[in-house]
């Protein structure tokens, strides 16, 4: 699955959530570097550029869901635009935007290859339905619009007429959880969800979550991997710059371990940074600290070495 072809897309939405300013996240990544960091790892990068998404007028709320037809709109683009760039045979990294979009970065990654598992890293895991949600914002929802065993739990909401659910409730694990609802609790439980929340992180250290992880995703099959990783599952120590902050966290090197152990697999098939939002942060040193966090999990998952080598041409000097 490992090739060193990567495409990028930016996906600048923030209509998922209720804050403004996480639009700005592809473009503060790409100005602090990550496409020359890529290139640096000897990656063929080819950037596709951001998408554009048109607001929906009279978007009027489904039950308490805000904006459902702008989100399953830009969703279905943002799909078709990693379709494109899996065919293409290139690693498909999505710069967010708000973690509403995974609809469409896991929906598009499925088409082409059906048979993927998903790394989810968050503090939040974003599977509630639209029943359960408290808030109604669908930042919070779009794991419930892909898993199998939730279609019948699932109302027909305008504007994701074009989702077919991709998952089954084995498909996925979660990392880094420490906000979770009542309803998301239920569904996690029911469904035999495996989640690691920070207790268990705590509990096993993180060498051991990510062998089970492993283990239990591609141990007896292996297939793609889908990274979906949202920032607030980190700690606001590393990533106060993001929408929905939540203390004890992931660490900055617990981050930097998942991402390293799902490129040694070779598997890893798409990434998405999330949930990067500039505008959050009190100060420039807080932004900038946000944006170079997950500049630096991106490049660990695609190989960047905390050991600095990234070459094997290096030969030791002869002495003159």
């Amino acid at each position: 699955m490992s090739c060193k072809k990567i495409g990028i897309v930016g996906a600048p939405f923030s209509k998922g959530q209720p804050r403004g300013g996480v639009e700005q996240g592809p473009e503060s990544l790409r100005k602090a570097g990550l496409i020359e960091k890529l290139e640096s790892l000897e990656y063929d990068v080819k950037d596709y550029g951001n998408l554009h998404f048109a607001d929906v007028p009279n978007d009027e709320p489904f039950q308490n869901v805000k904006n459902p037809r702008t989100v399953g709109q830009a969703n279905e683009k943002l799909a078709n635009a990693v379709a494109e760039v899996k065919k293409n045979g290139r690693t498909c990294l999505v710069l967010g935007g708000d973690h509403s979009l995974a609809v469409g970065t896991i929906s598009g990654h499925a088409k082409v290859h059906p048979d993927l598992c998903v790394v989810w890293v968050d503090a939040h895991s974003d599977i509630n339905t639209p029943y359960t949600s408290p808030s109604g914002n669908l930042h919070g929802q779009p794991v419930s619009f892909l898993i199998k065993e939730l279609k019948d739990k699932m109302p027909k909401v305008p504007g994701f007429s074009w989702v077919t659910p991709c998952l089954s409730a084995k498909d996925i694990v979660y990392i880094g959880l420490r906000d979770i609802d009542p309803g998301e609790h239920c569904i996690l439980k029911t469904l035999g969800i495996k989640f690691y929340s920070m207790r268990e992180v705590d509990k096993l250290g993180i060498v051991k979550v990510m062998d089970e992880t492993l283990n239990y995703l591609v141990g007896k099959t292996k297939r793609p991997i889908h990274l979906s990783f949202d920032v607030d599952g980190l700690d606001p120590s590393v990533t106060p710059a993001t929408g929905t902050p939540v203390p004890g966290g992931l660490t900055y090197r617990e981050g930097m371990y998942i991402t390293e152990e799902l490129h040694k697999t070779g598997m890893l098939s798409a990434v998405d940074m999330m949930e990067v939002n500039p505008c959050r942060g009190k100060t420039e040193d807080e932004a900038a600290l946000t944006v170079n966090t997950a500049i630096a999990m991106t490049l660990s998952s695609f190989g960047n070495a905390r050991e600095g080598v990234h070459s094997s041409n290096y030969t030791i000097p002869n002495p003159k």
